[in-house]
């Protein structure tokens, strides 16, 4: 397995380019590097069955985000997707959208 550097950060908002959920967009809530998974805002929804406990008295089946590999997902900028680049603006590192060439 290995564990790369991404080029989308948490906070972004992305677009799924393949799977169940292909078409929706969200917002990056988490990046589970070892994984090279990421978790969407309302993106690859799973009922979850759980036990009445202390917290939730009542139990039953709640909805909730599960991780979806990060090669299925596309930055979204200006509403576009769009695949991104690195490069060096002076002495800093910056992302920039290869569509457009705008920085990040």
């Amino acid at each position: 397995m290995t564990m790369g550097k991404f080029k989308i950060k948490t906070g972004d908002t992305v677009k799924v380019m393949a799977g169940t959920d292909k078409g929706q967009e969200g917002k990056v809530m988490k990046i589970l590097v070892a994984k090279n998974k990421a978790i969407v805002e309302g993106v690859n929804m799973v009922s979850k069955h759980t036990k009445p406990s202390a917290q939730n008295p009542q139990g039953g089946i709640s909805k909730k985000e599960a991780p979806i590999h990060i090669s299925n997902l596309m930055l979204v900028e200006n509403g576009v997707a769009t695949r991104v680049g690195y490069r060096m603006e002076g002495d800093k590192k910056v992302r920039f959208s290869k569509k457009s060439n705008n920085i990040i």
